[in-house]
């Protein structure tokens, strides 16, 4: 249940780190009166049931801070790790590559995308035993929208008798 436990907070922290990243756009990008001269079309993309056994899958984009970025799997962000000025990253739930086909799988493989340094996506998996990954955008009644809420639930195995749901909630902070 520990080993369930760390490997959850780990995938949740890196998914939340990204949302929390969407839609950020570098102080270059506006003009001295404040006019953005860049707009970033779709930051959080949510596709529903497209992955293992009907898992959600997430992409996020962003620019660059001008410090030291990191993806979801450790690499440095550079120019070169863009594509329109932009960094990319994705979380989704396939098979797991591993398992033979036709063989019984403990669970499916979370899969970490981003941009190699040509600008064409990887995919990286960061761990196996994941059963289900749902994200849902969670409504705030506000006058004053300044960041929108974003509810990410994984349920991990170990394929034989535990399956454990965790769950967080995340803002984003760019939105």
């Amino acid at each position: 249940m520990q080993s369930l436990s760390a490997e959850a907070d780990r995938a949740l922290e890196l998914m939340g780190r990204a949302i929390r990243m969407a839609g950020y756009q570098h102080v270059t990008s506006f003009t001295p009166f404040g006019k953005n001269t860049s707009s970033i079309k779709d930051p959080i993309l949510i596709q529903r049931g497209s992955g293992f056994r009907g898992s959600d899958a997430f992409t996020v984009k962003y620019e660059l801070t001008g410090g030291i970025d990191f993806d979801c799997i450790g690499n440095v962000l550079s120019k070169d790790r863009t594509k329109n000025n932009l960094a990319l990253q994705g979380f989704l739930v396939d098979r797991q590559a591993s398992a033979p086909k036709g063989s019984r799988v403990n669970g499916g493989s979370l899969i970490c995308q981003s941009l190699d340094r040509h600008g064409r996506i990887q995919n990286t998996t960061l761990m196996s035993g994941v059963n289900h990954l749902l994200i849902e955008e969670r409504h705030i009644s506000s006058n004053i929208n300044l960041y929108r809420l974003f509810r990410v639930q994984i349920q991990m195995t170990d394929g034989k008798s535990l399956q454990r749901d965790f769950e967080r909630t995340f803002s984003s902070r760019n939105l």
